[in-house]
């Protein structure tokens, strides 16, 4: 039978109709991909490359519409660099390169835009719809947020005009990353873009977004897409960025979902993917369902304790991504660090290796007089283990010209913390000139615990370009090395359950100078990442004095962390730019 006569047979049936209606309803309406990209930020050309062959690889697919992340044009975030004009010029001469590509096509990519309007900030944070060689809509972001690692409000003007967009008879409600993080009950916020845009009687979401890793992030954004399409009764199609920007590492984890809240397809977390779906005219989608909204969890923004191995995978590979790209992007292949034989340093070279290539990664050992021979012994079984190349430099003579120079000043006072940090900036100074000499880049090996307590030397071991563990409390860190060694033996078992020294002096150990690790670091947690005050934490069971003197601790070494380099973020409060408090504040209890 032809169609024609299945059409005609089934007006004579009421019941055969509906089932004819209900089969029109299962044709494809739209082929919708998301373009999951590492971008870097200012290179316009590289960018753009990227962006175009990603439409290239849709238009091959057959596709409808390609959506790309948040800034995408410039990478994100561009923080200064939007405050010049020269930068603005090439984002829009990007723009009008990729709009060519845009004839069969429809493409949405994220850039900032001028503003017309003399009153309001010059600029907004805007997704460009692109469509036969045409800008055919232009989005602004209405919700900027100005927590943490974000400061769009200082750049960006909020949106003020809100509409759909339609596309091959679609209406599409296109929103840009934190717009979607309101709904009704955030009270940063006063408004709803998508309550305005429902207005409209959209058909599809479409969100760009820059949405940054922690470990306690994913299910997080995951509930919070899945609520806006309970609420709204639309498919959603979330495009998250990917790649590290300094020190904010982006996942990806891009998100489709069907009208019914199910989770159809997840784009591969920390690496470029390029995926999509058809969307059906009833607005489902012809994909396994990953999710139904039912299994999904309802998080809260983060735990309420620390758990060491919470998502440690996920904390893994964005160390790595933030490793390479932070190479990468500034153009420098090989690294050095000082090897101790301690856990820090031992999961530091492990990381950096499988990002840069053992052969890339080069291991200074630097024992003093009160380094322990096995130290020394565990630091060469890990080299040999992870075959990177590594050298060793005893610094006993340097260390006691140090001493001889400094006795006519220091006379017959008695050895103290100035004498251990000799030892510690002797390897930072042997580091750095070597790192100098070679061109290499030098990492540092401090973890969470120590930079928050003040629990290294300035210009010693506190020397790098870039902070590894920096955002990884001590428990963390061990966790990560039964991680890297859940194969085979890579970590020396010696170096994981040996007690923790610097090494300073004889037989020291972290414990005579800081409480166990296993309570601090959670009263730690408490503080820094809670933000809980000392009563709080208190009324958690924690030893009142321990309380007190380790948040003592905290702000009394702000003035060490100002001078400190940049640090892979992975939790939800990281040192760096999303943390800002006063050196000179007093804050205890």
């Amino acid at each position: 039978m032809t169609l024609k006569g299945l059409f005609v047979f089934c007006l004579s049936d009421v019941s055969c109709l509906l089932r004819f209606y209900r089969f029109l309803l299962t044709f494809v309406c739209m082929k919708i991909l998301l373009a999951q990209q590492n971008y870097h930020i200012g290179n316009f050309e590289s960018n753009t490359e990227k962006i175009i062959a990603a439409i290239k690889t849709a238009k091959n697919a057959k596709a409808d519409l390609i959506v790309f992340s948040e800034m995408s044009i410039c990478g994100y975030p561009a923080r200064d660099f939007v405050e010049f004009n020269d930068f603005i010029n090439k984002c829009y001469a990007s723009i009008d390169e990729i709009k060519k590509h845009a004839d069969t096509i429809g493409v949405i990519v994220g850039s900032p835009a001028r503003n017309p309007n003399p009153k309001g900030k010059e600029l907004f944070n805007a997704a460009f719809f692109l469509y036969e060689q045409k800008v055919i809509a232009e989005i602004h972001k209405t919700l900027l947020p100005t927590y943490d690692v974000f400061d769009e409000y200082r750049y960006f003007e909020p949106a003020y005009e809100w509409n759909v967009v339609e596309f091959k008879g679609k209406k599409l409600a296109i929103t840009i990353c934190e717009d979607i993080w309101n709904l009704g009950n955030n009270p940063l916020y006063r408004i709803c873009p998508m309550d305005i845009l429902m207005e409209q009687s959209p058909d599809i979401m479409i969100n760009l977004s820059a949405s940054p890793f922690d470990y306690t992030h994913g299910e997080e954004r995951i509930g919070v897409v899945r609520d806006n399409v309970l609420k709204y009764g639309l498919p959603m199609f979330y495009c998250n960025a990917v790649g590290s920007q300094t020190e904010i590492v982006f996942d990806g984890a891009s998100l489709i979902f069907d009208k019914k809240g199910n989770l159809c397809k997840q784009l591969p977390s920390f690496s470029e993917a390029i995926e999509g779906v058809n969307l059906n005219e009833d607005g489902m989608i012809d994909e396994p369902i990953i999710a139904q909204h039912s299994a999904l969890s309802d998080n809260e923004s983060g735990l309420f304790s620390l758990n060491e191995t919470l998502n440690i995978d996920q904390i893994y590979s964005a160390l790595i991504l933030g490793i390479k790209d932070y190479f990468a992007k500034m153009g420098f292949t090989k690294a050095i660090l000082g090897s101790s034989g301690g856990i820090d340093s031992a999961v530091v070279l492990a990381l950096a290796c499988d990002a840069l290539g053992s052969e890339n990664v080069r291991a200074i050992l630097m024992p003093s007089p009160y380094s322990t021979e096995h130290s020394v012994n565990d630091a060469v079984q890990l080299s040999k283990n992870l075959n990177n190349p590594y050298d060793i430099i005893r610094i006993n003579e340097v260390y006691e010209s140090f001493l001889t120079t400094l006795q006519p000043i220091f006379k017959d006072l008695p050895f103290s913390l100035a004498e251990e940090n000799m030892q510690s900036r002797t390897r930072g100074n042997l580091l750095m000139a070597i790192a100098n000499k070679f061109g290499y880049i030098l990492l540092n090996t401090s973890n969470k615990s120590e930079l928050s307590t003040g629990y290294g030397t300035l210009y010693g071991d506190m020397a790098g370009g870039l902070g590894v563990l920096g955002d990884c409390y001590k428990i963390q860190v061990y966790a990560l090395a039964r991680y890297i060694n859940r194969d085979k033996e890579i970590i020396p078992e010696n170096i994981i359950t040996k007690a923790p020294s610097a090494e300073l002096r004889p037989n020291q150990k972290d414990s005579d100078s800081l409480p166990d690790y296993e309570v601090l670091d959670k009263i730690l947690f408490q503080y820094i990442e809670k933000r809980l005050g000392p009563t709080e934490i208190k009324a958690q069971g924690f030893d009142a004095a321990t309380v007190d003197r380790a948040i003592k601790l905290v702000n009394m070494n702000e003035y060490k962390r100002n001078q400190f380099c940049p640090i892979i973020r992975v939790s939800p409060k990281a040192f760096g730019v999303g943390r800002r408090v006063p050196i000179v504040g007093k804050y205890l209890s």
